[in-house]
């Protein structure tokens, strides 16, 4: 395995950017597609959330595998290549595994510790494993990364401040809300963050009229339930809109769907754009009375000093995330002598059976008991050969440069590529339930 991640995130890119290179599901699995057709890329998954977009792929070739994705990104946004290469980040095998895991654990959020990654994680895998482009490398690595996620989590303070990105931004509005409670507030949208944004709502005030408003009604009507709204049709936003205090909208529209029309007299304290590419227009922050806070804004406050995980908690996680990478790290080693190791038993099994069939052949007359006995000890001598050897290649292979001793036995047992190779093929596992 070769491991290869480029991307671009909150810390390396400004949001603008980070909104050309949004891509909606459909174009981000036919993204994947194309690079599993390349010549250099076997799997791959992407992490498009809100503020980032990552690529993790299993390559043959390092550069010819990253000249590939930076060209598919640059066909799919239409954003100049010189202009990504500028802001993309680029990890491979173990700072990738590392990366992966530090994602995994909310490390490398905009909120750190927020959660919420580890459903965008899962969702990055089933959307690959649904394309056809993940395959065992990349469900293993993936189903390992939410492992440390989960136990980052449960180990350490990283849950301590119960942050995501909606608290931060409903944190960044509460001068403007004041210490009253809004009486009714509008949710748009009906996707995860849009549901999650919905039930902290509900959370906070109780009592709350929350209106939610998406162009599907069901999943509309699924939430409003959830939390005890009503739904409003998105063509009559205006409707919800009129004495609304707070507004939060998240959706996957490609266009703005909040716009000074579409506000007309409404004049909402504040309105939350939770959404890449932006749902709400640049001149709804311009209007009188209503305050704006977006992914810049909260980004900003965020690098401010707005995190509010302890110290502590973030070192405790990083000293998960290496002990991880290393064990992640000696178990790939030890996984590439298996083949060998498999190969080789089987090399020995064909010749005990052969030399017992030759063995039949000249004492014909033997007793069934006798023979039996006879082919048993053959085989347990062979096994007894082979156990220590094995056993400690196993071991061997788990250390660094420990690999090489796979090779060493296919030379010394002038094993068959082929078969070694035959050994290594698997079809690609099921997600493990959660």
């Amino acid at each position: 395995m070769s491991l290869l991640i480029i991307g671009l995130s909150h810390r390396t890119a400004p949001i603008p950017l980070l909104e050309q290179v949004a891509l909606p599901p459909d174009q981000v699995s036919k993204l994947l597609g194309d690079a599993v057709g390349t010549e250099h890329v076997n799997e791959a998954i992407a992490v498009a959330t809100c503020n980032r977009l990552e690529i993790y792929a299993d390559v043959a070739k390092f550069h010819g595998a990253l000249a590939d994705l930076s060209d598919l990104v640059n066909d799919y946004t239409g954003v100049p290549l010189e202009e990504l290469t500028s802001h993309f980040y680029v990890h491979y095998d173990n700072r990738a595994v590392q990366h992966l895991f530090n994602v995994a654990c909310g490390l490398d959020s905009m909120v750190v510790g927020e959660p919420q990654i580890l459903g965008q994680l899962r969702g990055a895998l089933a959307a690959g494993q649904a394309a056809g482009t993940a395959g065992r490398v990349l469900n293993d690595l993936a189903q390992t990364a939410l492992r440390v996620g989960k136990r980052a989590h449960s180990e350490t303070g990283l849950d301590q401040a119960g942050q995501s990105l909606v608290t931060a931004a409903l944190d960044l509005a509460q001068p403007v809300l004041g210490p009253a409670a809004p009486a009714h507030a509008v949710v748009i949208g009906a996707g995860s963050m849009s549901a999650l944004a919905a039930t902290t709502l509900a959370r906070l005030y109780p009592g709350l009229d929350l209106a939610i408003v998406n162009r599907s009604p069901e999943r509309a009507e699924r939430l409003a339930t959830a939390v005890g709204g009503q739904t409003v049709a998105l063509d009559r936003i205006g409707s919800a809109l009129e004495g609304a205090d707070l507004v939060i909208s998240c959706t996957g529209a490609t266009g703005t769907v909040l716009t000074a029309d579409v506000l007309g007299d409404s004049r909402p304290g504040v309105i939350i754009d939770l959404a890449l590419p932006r749902d709400v227009a640049a001149e709804v922050g311009a209007l009188p009375g209503i305050t704006l806070i977006d992914l810049e804004r909260i980004a900003a406050a965020e690098r401010d000093g707005g995190e509010r995980v302890e110290a502590s908690s973030v070192e405790a996680a990083r000293r998960i995330v290496a002990e991880e990478v290393a064990n992640y790290d000696a178990n790939q080693r030890a996984a590439t002598v298996a083949p060998t190791v498999a190969a080789l038993r089987g090399m020995a099994a064909v010749l005990v059976e052969s030399e017992l069939g030759r063995f039949d052949a000249r004492v014909a007359d033997l007793d069934p008991k006798t023979r039996a006995e006879v082919a048993n000890t053959v085989r347990r001598v062979v096994d007894k050969l082979l156990h220590e050897p094995t056993v400690r290649v196993k071991q061997l292979a788990a250390d660094p440069g420990g690999t090489s001793y796979a090779t060493a036995l296919r030379e010394l047992f002038n094993l068959d590529p082929a078969a070694v190779a035959v050994v290594s093929r698997a079809e690609p596992i099921e997600e493990t339930p959660t």
